[in-house]
C-alpha cells in the first residue's frame, strides 16, 4: 500500500469528497434498498457543506490521501444534547466515513477514526458515537474491532397503505 496521509480537508478536496460520498450512498443502497438514494447534485452539495465546516471549531473533516489522491474521508462534530433536559456532557459524533474499495482492509479507515478520536480528545470529550447500517456486516465488524458497542438500535416500521 502507498503511504497514507491523514490531513484536514481543504477546498480543493470538494470533487474527491463528492465522489466518495456518492460511492458511500451507492454502497449503502446495494446493501439495503430502503436506505436513501442521492438526490440530483446531492454529492456536490454534500461536499460543499463539508468544506464550509473546515473553519468550524465544532466540526472536523479529515481526508486520507494516498499517492496524491484522496481515498477516504471522515466527518465528525461535537454534540451537546439539550443540556437543559439531559444530564450528559458533550460528546463526539462521527457522521460519515468512507474509504474507497481498493484501500479498504489496509488500515486507512482505522487511521481516519484514530485521527478523529484524537481531535475529540483535544476537545475534552469522553466518547463519540456513530450510526452504522444494520445490514453492513463488514462495517459492524470494523466498528466492534475499534472498540464500538451497541447502545441503541434504530428500527423502522412500514405504514400500511389504505
Amino acid at each position: 500500500m502507498d503511504k497514507v496521509v491523514i490531513r484536514p480537508a481543504a477546498a480543493g478536496d470538494i470533487d474527491a469528497i463528492a465522489r466518495l460520498w456518492l460511492a458511500l450512498v451507492e454502497f449503502h443502497r446495494e446493501i439495503d434498498g430502503d436506505l436513501p438514494a442521492a438526490a440530483p447534485n446531492g454529492a456536490l452539495r454534500y461536499a460543499r457543506r463539508l468544506i464550509d465546516r473546515v473553519e468550524d471549531s465544532q466540526s472536523r473533516v479529515l481526508v486520507a490521501e494516498a499517492d496524491g489522491h484522496v481515498v477516504g474521508y471522515v466527518l465528525g462534530m461535537v454534540v451537546d444534547l439539550v443540556p437543559e433536559m439531559f444530564a450528559q456532557p458533550p460528546s463526539g459524533f462521527l457522521a460519515d466515513i468512507f474509504v474507497d474499495a481498493e484501500h479498504r482492509r489496509q488500515g486507512v479507515g482505522r487511521a481516519l477514526v484514530d485521527a478523529l478520536a484524537a481531535w475529540f480528545r483535544e476537545h475534552g470529550l469522553d466518547y463519540y458515537e456513530w450510526h452504522v447500517a444494520a445490514r453492513n456486516t463488514a462495517a459492524v465488524e470494523f466498528w466492534r474491532a475499534v472498540g464500538g458497542r451497541d447502545v441503541m438500535l434504530r428500527m423502522r416500521g412500514e405504514i400500511e397503505k389504505q
